[in-house]
């Protein structure tokens, strides 16, 4: 169905005692006009100007009345409103032609009403007509002036102050001006005494051809939502008319514009330009871009322009002959407006709230004819509600019974049971992976077959056979996981070669005894963690990642490539920035993290009390000026009303205020409480990985420099000196006997002077002299 319609345009001519009847006529239809130019005799050469034009319009309204004007022009376009659809009712023409005199017309005489008070008469009149809808009407007043967006409504006492401009924003559901006010009225009066204030507000000049000359466009707008009270159906319609009054075009030399005048006249020239040109790109059906954002103007007006409204056009014009060359420019314009289309559709929305209600309803209905039904098929045990935990629950205990055998099969009663009970069997499944899972990782040491670097690090690190393939052993509790060669056969179990014999440890808490470790193999793994069997009973899991509790055998890899200790220990500053770049790399990263989260927050703290003390401040001020206004209202007296104090607007003002302020401020303390409990644990955590980091670089700076080489030894794994035990000091000690302490001692205390020579020469002596046995 084609629902395209193309824009009605009308002519209104503005009565004049000086009429050019020779050069405007009218046709006997009354919807033709015609405009006819004598020619400048004048020229001695042959004028072949064009002379006559014939402009057929819609209606020519010529010595008509405002009543006349509202019923050919506006009144189908309003009626249409109340029903969905949306309409647009524009004036265009020069300036003083009539425009504004026929969109709101003459405040003195009630007859001389325009098009815009005497659509909101019917609307309201019509919506007294319609008892079975629920029909509200809201306004807005936008004015367009010097390409700068206004709210004509912005005075009134209960419409704030607006913080950002006004900007014209784009949705699906339209356009729409964003920041502009929007008012609900309930009754004729009050959408009339929005429409005088906007009056009162617009920006009027004169010069002249027009002694109040609109020097702004202005766009009134009158909101419809229409809902049914009867029908119980969510959806319901809106639709809106907008009443566009247009500045006048002029010229230049004929106004005498100057100054501001000036200025304001070429903003309208070229707005008015601008629409030209959206209209004729609009009336060619071969364009495909629209120019609607090139002004202020027709991007408000995109959805009137050819959109799904009910669009009429209204030219005013002058009758004198001194104005006919604008008179035809008008006339242009006029027939350029009617090659546009637009469809006009009817608005239909959908109230959620009220579309929830009736699926509820529906959903009962059907609940209840399932229920009808059930019984009428003996099946007494059927529910249609969503299953509560303890139907899960009883549902997850079948599908393990049935899965161990014990339940030969499942009662099926409806829909809602099969998909929970699919849905069990994938809990049960996902549940028994991760617990494969989990005993795998206990037992095995995982590797990738495709990761040649870790399987050869497996290799070296435990025993293989001639095939190089990673072979494992049974023992007692566990066993190694490896690849199994293609020759080997069930039941023959490889030995390995014993690394080395776990030797007995002396325990730091009693004395005299000795827990021995019995001498099985240890397999040494690539893997984190490290298993070493024990007396058959438990097993004992050490992590490798913790280097203070553990040490590697001396003719292990990772002991063969240790670098040469260097002959003089570095300083403690230089050897922490390798330990920090090395090592101890993951400790001073996490370090480095915390540290940063902290300084955020503390930054952030900081912010917060700032604006909390200004806050405070600003609420101290505040309360002054109350407790100042406090005599001045004792000394004016004090006005009640019925028992209650009346302030006057200042101090209200004043008391909303504070009571902001106090909200503000205690919503950021709130937030400078939280931060200040995230700062104490944050700081908590600095101060741990600080000491994690000295603490693992004493133990590697001891390891590496300070315990002497052969005292190793004694601290590998199984050996009977564990780290921990006893201060590196006391460690580095070990290897000194009583003589190298005699040593030590004479060449610190005795002096480099003569009674010493002889001394230590003899002492040297005899130290090269063989030990007899």
């Amino acid at each position: 169905m084609d629902n395209k319609k193309k824009v009605h345009a009308y002519v209104r001519v503005k009565p004049t005692d000086d009429f050019a009847h020779e050069m405007i006529t009218y046709g006997d239809d009354n919807k033709t006009i015609g405009i006819h130019f004598k020619k400048d005799t004048r020229r001695e050469v042959v004028n072949h100007q064009q002379t006559d034009w014939l402009f057929k319009l819609d209606g020519v309204l010529h010595d008509a009345s405002q009543d006349l004007v509202y019923e050919t022009v506006a009144q189908e376009v309003v009626s249409q409103a109340l029903d969905g659809y949306n309409g647009t009712i524009m004036c265009y023409g020069q300036t003083g032609a009539g425009k504004t005199y026929t969109m709101t017309g003459a405040a003195k005489n009630y007859k001389h009403r325009g098009i815009l008070p005497r659509a909101l008469q019917q609307v309201f009149r019509m919506i007294k007509e319609r008892p079975t809808h629920a029909i509200t009407v809201s306004v807005s007043y936008l004015e367009i002036y010097n390409e700068n967006l206004f709210d004509l409504l912005s005075t009134l006492p209960y419409v704030g102050p607006s913080v950002t401009p006004m900007t014209i924003v784009e949705n699906p559901q339209g356009v729409f001006i964003k920041g502009l006010s929007v008012h609900l009225t309930s009754q004729e009066e009050d959408a009339l005494s929005c429409l005088f204030e906007g009056e009162t507000n617009r920006m009027v000049a004169s010069h002249m051809m027009n002694k109040n000359s609109s020097r702004s466009h202005c766009i009134f707008t009158i909101y419809v939502e229409a809902r049914s009270w009867t029908l119980s159906d969510e959806k319901y319609i809106t639709s809106k008319i907008n009443l566009v009054d247009l500045a006048g075009s002029e010229r230049l030399g004929k106004s005498g514009s100057d100054g501001q005048v000036l200025k304001e006249a070429t903003y309208i020239n070229k707005s008015l330009s601008f629409l030209e040109q959206a209209i004729i790109a609009l009336g060619d059906q071969k364009r495909d871009h629209i120019p609607f954002r090139q002004c202020k103007l027709t991007h408000a007006l995109k959805d009137s322009l050819g959109g799904n409204c009910n669009m009429v056009l209204v030219t005013n014009i002058h009758g004198e002959a001194a104005q006919l060359e604008e008179t035809l420019s008008s006339l242009r314009f006029a027939s350029r407006m009617k090659l546009v289309t637009t469809e006009p559709a009817i608005n239909e929305k959908y109230d959620a709230e009220r579309m929830v209600k009736n699926l509820g309803k529906e959903v009962e209905l059907l609940k209840q004819e399932l229920a009808i039904h059930d019984s009428l098929a003996n099946r007494t045990l059927v529910t249609y509600d969503p299953m509560n935990e303890m139907q899960i629950a009883e549902i997850n205990s079948q599908v393990r019974r049935y899965l161990e055998g014990t339940l030969d099969e499942i009662d099926i009663i409806n829909l809602r049971q099969i998909q929970e009970v699919f849905n069990q069997f994938r809990v049960v499944l996902s549940q028994q992976e991760q617990e494969v899972e989990s005993a795998l990782r206990r037992k095995f040491t995982l590797t990738d077959k495709s990761d040649n670097t870790a399987i050869s690090t497996v290799q070296k690190s435990g025993p293989g056979n001639a095939d190089t393939q990673l072979v494992g052993e049974l023992d007692g509790e566990g066993f190694g996981l490896g690849i199994a060669p293609l020759s080997t056969k069930p039941g023959k179990r490889s030995r390995f070669k014993k690394m080395f014999k776990a030797q007995p440890r002396t325990s730091a808490r009693k004395k005299g005894t000795s827990n021995s470790v019995s001498g099985k193999e240890l397999d040494v793994s690539p893997s984190k963690t490290q298993v070493v069997p024990g007396d058959g009973k438990d097993m004992i899991l050490r992590d490798q990642e913790t280097p203070s509790t553990e040490r590697l055998p001396s003719d292990s890899p990772k002991e063969e490539l240790r670098p040469p200790r260097p002959s003089t220990p570095p300083s403690k500053a230089v050897a922490f920035e390798d330990f920090k770049k090395e090592r101890g790399s993951v400790i001073n990263r996490i370090f480095k993290e915390n540290k940063a989260i902290l300084n955020e927050r503390s930054r952030r703290a900081s912010e917060v009390t700032q604006r909390i003390n200004a806050i405070k401040k600003e609420i101290d001020e505040t309360e002054e000026v109350l407790e100042s206004q406090k005599p001045l209202g004792e000394k004016q007296g004090e006005y009640k009303a019925e028992g209650v104090l009346v302030v006057d607007e200042e101090e209200f003002q004043l008391i909303l205020k504070l009571k902001d302020l106090k909200k503000q401020y205690r919503s950021e303390y709130r937030d400078l409480l939280d931060l200040r409990a995230e700062i104490q644990y944050c700081q908590r955590l600095v101060d741990q990985c600080r000491h994690r980091l000295l603490t693992e670089f004493d133990i590697w700076y001891n390891e590496s420099f300070v315990i002497p080489v052969d005292v190793h030894l004694a601290l590998k794994l199984g050996g009977n000196i564990w780290q921990g035990m006893m201060s590196s000091g006391r460690i580095a000690s070990l290897g000194e006997d009583e003589q190298d302490k005699l040593t030590q001692l004479q060449q610190t205390v005795m002096p480099e002077g003569p009674d010493s020579i002889s001394y230590n020469a003899k002492v040297k002596t005899e130290q090269k002299k063989p030990v007899k046995p």
